[in-house]
């Protein structure tokens, strides 16, 4: 069960899948195809959501990931996140998801912090920023998701991927430290959110 408020918010963004534009949502279907085949299969299904710096939209990609399959009510769904180098989970990223209704607890390392992020009973994913080829990260049988143009571009090849999905955003990043910050954070965090529903919409 995921907690009412998460609940709530995601309602509310199902509300809204006639704002993505309809160029957007083919790209989205491939995803949603994807998944679709490997549940047909009655195989895992695992989501690897891939940025340069791992810091911000693949995070949100992995956390709205896990969240979309739990609200449609899939089970064996996976999902994880990478870059191609390692820095660590953004705060302002950490803020938006807390702001949304998520509970976020820090291991306390001073470098690279690991986060419990849950969004509901038992539902949980750990975040912290990795290389795509992470040993914590399927080698294998994945659907590598390129949220950021310049990873889909500078990262051609990614081993082990069964499909690779351009599906990029910006970057909130260049509002950091602006009076803009919280809500272009919470603005990409939602858009994420809502097309990660759209992708689950889909399958049956």
């Amino acid at each position: 069960m995921l907690f009412q408020e998460i609940q709530h918010h995601c309602f509310n963004l199902t509300q809204h899948f006639d704002e993505i534009s309809e160029g957007r949502k083919s790209v989205l279907k491939q995803l949603s195809a994807y998944i679709q085949d490997k549940k047909d299969k009655k195989e895992a299904i695992h989501l690897v959501y891939i940025c340069t710096h791992n810091s911000r939209r693949s995070h949100f990609g992995q956390v709205w990931g896990a969240v979309a399959a739990a609200y449609y009510g899939f089970d064996n769904v996976h999902t994880y996140s990478g870059g191609t180098e390692t820095t660590a989970f953004n705060p302002n990223a950490i803020q938006a998801l807390r702001s949304t209704g998520f509970h976020i607890v820090s291991d306390g390392a001073a470098e690279n912090p690991k986060y419990t992020v849950s969004f509901g009973e038992e539902k949980r994913v750990l975040c912290f920023s990795k290389v795509f080829d992470d040993l914590s990260n399927p080698s294998s049988s994945f659907a590598a998701i390129m949220t950021c143009s310049h990873a889909e571009h500078n990262c051609p090849f990614v081993p082990g991927t069964e499909k690779r999905i351009g599906i990029t955003y910006d970057d909130p990043k260049e509002f950091d430290g602006t009076e803009l910050q919280d809500s272009k954070y919470l603005e990409r965090s939602n858009q994420i959110a809502m097309e990660c529903l759209y992708v689950f919409s889909h399958i049956k």
